[in-house]
């Protein structure tokens, strides 16, 4: 749910489609990242990795030297990964193409050696917490880095899910920013620049079916019966089981591979961890008043993470069904701060990421859609959380002027994806690059002629990035013209794929 827009700097989504003349400005954020810690230290993060390890040095000189060497791996992690991010997953070629010198050396400073190779693939093989265990010693530090890496979704002690401490690393750099006027103003200027290349937005227009003809994909039809036919083909952004299990006639999907449909229903792991998102209009800034409160404390994101094995159990509790209400970790941003335009003046707005059970146990049946949700216990699980925040910033009750809070089935009604899981499906190292969301479907082609699949479902996964479409533009030029074409338009994939499309439709 988070809203910082970092991976999107990771590609030239933003530059190749030309984002900033049609009105799309990013503000950067900085500081980064504050969490405090029940003992009076906290963790205060700046876009700089050296200001960073001085915040951390009042507390531990030792682990401020360690976070300097911690961020250097990762960051060069992000070096090797970025060319592999921006390439259709099985395209080897592709992502050789993205290679420069600087992240070669990347590459080569991580794998000079047999040796280093295969130490670099154990961390990768490793979990979060082995590896932050391994380069620090303090809690107030350990506990947000894990929380942080945690945002994919998985539990700190994930084996395989290293990768998850790049989360830290990326908001020095890229760096961490939003859209000025809110991140729909990265929508208001994608629909800008598709509407000056010739094309045509319809929304609030519900998709029955994927239109297939003959095995190839040629339209849609929507709910109210009027169809859409097109000469090239279909993109779906949609996740694999909503597309394949709700939007295809079955008949057309076995057509295509006899055992799809099986397989997209069993074979992609989707678990039962979710979000109850919490929107606050607020009176005033929250205030840490026991941790040498400053306002820009709220400029990037504030943590909720007291100890690791705190955060450990927001993870694991909603796998089994239960709430993690004893001792609430959260995730937390007052975007109006960076950009008072987002608010009245003097007032702000603060949203709260807080990880629950989809499927409550012992409650199925019951509630919104069977999960056990009803509007009481969403608001007596937001009141909790808001109490363990107020125990760090006391005007904060007071301070509220209205609150909205959207439970996991909610948040799947108004976001349309399974079980309101915004990633489409877990973000597990099973399920990434060539894996996303099944071997079969994960070059964004699919069985059936003329669909294509994109979105975050499809590598390199969920965010606010571009990349999965920016992949898909490719192959679908890939699939229109010959490879050398292909290669040599790579400097505006985007463009070239919607020109393509809108001049055929």
């Amino acid at each position: 749910m988070c809203d910082q827009s970092i991976f999107i700097h990771l590609g030239p989504v933003v530059e190749e489609l030309e984002l900033e003349k049609y009105g799309l400005e990013y503000l950067f954020c900085d500081p980064v990242v504050f969490c405090p810690h029940p003992d009076g230290k906290y963790f205060l993060a700046h876009r700089s990795v050296e200001q960073t390890c001085a915040e951390i040095a009042r507390f531990s000189p030792r682990d401020a030297a360690k976070y300097a060497e911690f961020t250097d791996f990762w960051q060069r992690v992000i070096g090797m990964l970025t060319p592999i991010f921006n390439a259709p997953p099985k395209s080897i070629v592709d992502m050789a193409g993205n290679y420069d010198i600087s992240k070669i050396k990347d590459m080569m400073s991580l794998m000079g050696s047999g040796d280093k190779t295969l130490d670099l693939i154990r961390t990768m093989l490793s979990s979060p917490l082995d590896v932050i265990n391994e380069y620090f010693d303090s809690e107030f530090l350990k506990a947000p880095l894990a929380r942080l890496s945690a945002e994919l979704s998985t539990p700190p002690s994930q084996k395989n899910m290293a990768v998850g401490s790049i989360m830290m690393s990326l908001r020095h750099n890229p760096g961490m920013a939003r859209p000025k006027g809110g991140t729909g103003a990265l929508t208001q200027a994608l629909v800008r620049c598709v509407q000056d290349l010739g094309g045509e937005i319809r929304t609030d227009q519900q998709v029955q079916r994927v239109l297939i003809d003959d095995g190839k994909a040629v339209g849609v039809r929507l709910t109210n019966g009027q169809e859409y036919r097109s000469t090239m083909g279909v993109i779906s952004s949609l996740d694999a089981q909503r597309l394949f299990l709700q939007l295809i006639d079955e008949r057309d999907v076995d057509a295509s591979d006899a055992e799809l449909r099986e397989r997209v229903g069993r074979r992609i792991a989707n678990h039962n961890e979710a979000i109850l998102k919490i929107d606050c209009a607020l009176s005033e800034l929250p205030r840490f008043e026991n941790h040498n409160h400053q306002d820009e404390y709220w400029m990037g994101s504030a943590l909720i993470a007291d100890s690791v094995a705190q955060v450990e159990i927001a993870h694991t509790d909603p796998t089994i069904g239960r709430i993690p209400i004893d001792d609430p970790s959260m995730y937390m941003v007052v975007p109006s701060l960076l950009d008072p335009s987002l608010a009245p003046e003097g007032q702000h707005t603060l949203w709260i990421e807080f990880f629950v059970p989809y499927q409550i146990a012992g409650a199925e049946g019951t509630g919104l859609k069977g999960t056990g949700w009803t509007e009481d216990l969403k608001n007596q699980v937001a009141d909790r959380v808001l109490d363990k925040l107020a125990e760090y910033t006391p005007n904060l009750k007071s301070s509220i002027i209205a609150r909205h809070i959207e439970s996991p089935p909610e948040l799947e009604r108004r976001i349309g994806v399974s079980k309101g899981n915004y990633y489409h499906l877990d973000m597990s190292f099973d399920q990434m690059m060539f894996f996303r969301p099944l071997p079969e479907l994960a070059n964004y082609k699919t069985p059936i002629e003329g669909l294509f699949l994109t979105g975050a479902g499809t590598h390199p996964g969920g965010s606010i990035s571009g990349l999965p479409g920016r992949n898909c533009a490719r192959v679908i030029l890939q699939t229109e013209h010959p490879v050398s074409q292909t290669l040599s338009d790579t400097g505006n994939v985007i463009k070239s794929a919607a020109k393509s499309l809108f001049s055929r439709s």
